[in-house]
């Protein structure tokens, strides 16, 4: 399916670039994980792109052409692309998802913030949980209610990410915490990003964070035990090692602006061992009923488009919007986008 070469690359970018993801990884059973590193690679390389580049609009739309090429089965000639374009067509990939993760980088190119906790999920839900999703789509798990729980653990892990990186990303210019919670605590944002300090209140944001991130870590258990035995281990494996992340940040008084929570070697471990034990545990267990709940309004989109036996190809319409605002930009006309 995927040229031995182009695995070796991906394999070789994810090593180095996602230390977490590739230690999860290496617990998922070949058939999986290879494509596994294939599809992550390609949205490693997208992500990069947009957050490293100096010219984040442009970064977007020639993202969008390689998606384009993709579908079409003419990928560019690069070890990321030919490996994701064989993706598409072995697990019949709906468009939709990587589409949601283009338009969450799209986002991020034009600055926008977000008002409510909301908002930050619909966010989130377009740069994480549609690998969650895609993920589901490599293991030929369809299953609405699977699929939203693999969503869930997106969030989550996204919500995670926010609250370690706030301090740098307010130092770039960036806040991903909610508006109407620096509101409520009377904090400006202009001045936050010009001098972001780790005062009580936004202590209290970042704890706030965590908080939502561990209820969906929690929701998100049941889906990992629907999966197929073999990817478990793995899919538990990234629940703890991120959530692990988010414990940092706690033990660090909750203070991601001096500091930068990390995770150790040793630790990674320790939660592979209790990955493990817990896919043991799961054959055991009766099936739990918080894997029927709902899906998170923000996701929704993303289970029915993963769902579907015969997924739509064509662009959406919020995709074509932000693509259009993005060209505008380029062509030197630009705001300061915010989301609800």
């Amino acid at each position: 399916m995927i040229r031995p070469d182009d695995l070796a690359h991906c394999h070789d970018m994810i090593r180095h670039g996602s230390l977490s993801f590739h230690a999860a990884s290496k617990l998922l059973p070949a058939s999986i994980r290879d494509p596994a590193l294939a599809l992550y690679a390609f949205c490693r390389l997208a992500d990069d792109e947009v957050d490293e580049g100096t010219h984040q609009a442009g970064a977007v739309l020639r993202l969008q052409e390689r998606l384009d090429l993709a579908y079409a089965g003419r990928p560019r000639n690069a070890p990321e692309d030919r490996a994701f374009a064989a993706i598409i067509e072995e697990f019949d990939m709906p468009r939709a998802l990587p589409e949601a993760l283009l338009e969450g980088l799209a986002w991020d190119a034009a600055e926008y913030r977000y008002t409510t906790l909301s908002g930050v999920r619909d966010y989130s839900a377009r740069v994480a949980s549609t690998v969650g999703a895609m993920m589901c789509v490599l293991m030929r798990v369809r299953d609405p209610d699977a699929l939203a729980r693999a969503c869930d653990l997106g969030v989550a892990m996204q919500l995670t990410n926010i609250a370690r990186d706030v301090g740098e990303d307010a130092r770039m210019g960036r806040i991903y915490l909610p508006l109407d919670w620096l509101a409520e605590a009377g904090i400006d944002p202009l001045n936050f990003v010009r001098d972001p300090l780790p005062s009580d209140a936004v202590r209290s944001m970042v704890k706030r964070l965590l908080a939502e991130a561990d209820r969906l870590y929690l929701r998100s258990e049941s889906g990992i035990n629907v999966l197929p035995l073999k990817a478990r281990t793995g899919i538990w494996a990234a629940r703890l090692i991120y959530a692990g992340i988010g414990k940092q940040v706690r033990q660090n008084g909750y203070d991601s602006i001096t500091m930068r929570a990390h995770t150790s070697v040793t630790q990674k471990l320790g939660w592979v061992g209790q990955s493990a034990m817990r896919t043991a545990w799961s054959g055991l267990t009766p099936r739990s009923p918080i894997v029927y709940a709902k899906p998170l309004p923000e996701v929704a989109f993303l289970v029915d488009a993963a769902s579907r036996n015969k997924p739509s190809q064509s662009r959406s319409l919020a995709v074509l919007d932000i693509l259009a605002e993005l060209r505008t930009r380029e062509g030197g006309v630009g705001n300061t986008g915010h989301r609800a």
